[in-house]
């Protein structure tokens, strides 16, 4: 049986992992974003960035708990999660702004082929990510590090929408697809802001509805 010390450095590289896959993932997803012209993937990749800040919160939580247990967030993790929640209430403003414009004058991507790739790899890696740190998140009993899995689990569902939207707009090449995938990402960043304020408020109910 692993102790305690294991599983909290396992959290640390997850952590860590997180924050470097969704750093890559983000420029990765708004160069091809900007490059082919789909709304859907750039704003995937500016939630990614967004990711990013959550996920140093996170890194630093994990530190925190390795070095004091389950004790309430610091200053740190509590504006972490309100830059976070601010930065997904942007998001949210202009993808609703520009998905409707684009919706007005229907606007066709180039292809959406690097949608679903990324997409698709997303997927596999955030699926993973749940696995493992709902395993740390029990074998620690931290309500911390299983709310961030549940929170990793709804990054999941913007791949799973950028995954459908992709491959629907290069089945049937209707260019609104794209705009409404943008869309529904918008309402899903929106859904991440509010939870984020929540867990500043309340560490213990964020993401437990995701």
């Amino acid at each position: 049986m692993k102790s305690k010390e294991v599983y909290l450095k396992f959290a640390i590289v997850l952590a860590i992992v997180t924050v470097a896959y969704n750093l890559l993932e983000g420029l990765v997803a708004v160069y091809f974003g900007l490059t082919d012209e789909t709304l859907a993937l750039f704003g995937f990749g500016l939630d990614s960035f967004v990711e990013v800040i959550s996920g140093v919160g996170i890194w630093h939580m994990v530190l925190r708990i390795q070095k004091n247990g389950n004790d309430p967030l610091d200053k740190f993790e509590k504006r972490s999660l309100k830059i976070t929640g601010f930065s997904f209430y942007l998001l949210t403003t202009g993808l609703v702004i520009t998905s409707s414009y684009n919706l007005w004058i229907n606007a066709h991507p180039e292809t959406t082929l690097w949608g679903v790739v990324i997409s698709g790899l997303s997927l596999g890696v955030m699926w993973w990510l749940v696995r493992e740190k709902r395993i740390v998140g029990k074998a620690l009993n931290s309500n911390a590090i299983l709310a961030d899995a549940n929170c990793t689990r709804a990054c999941m569902q913007l791949s799973a929408v950028l995954l459908i939207s992709s491959i629907g707009y290069e089945l049937f090449n209707i260019g609104r697809i794209d705009a409404i995938g943008s869309l529904i990402i918008s309402g899903l960043a929106f859904r991440e802001g509010k939870e984020a304020f929540e867990k500043a408020n309340n560490p213990n109910e964020c993401c437990d509805s995701c």
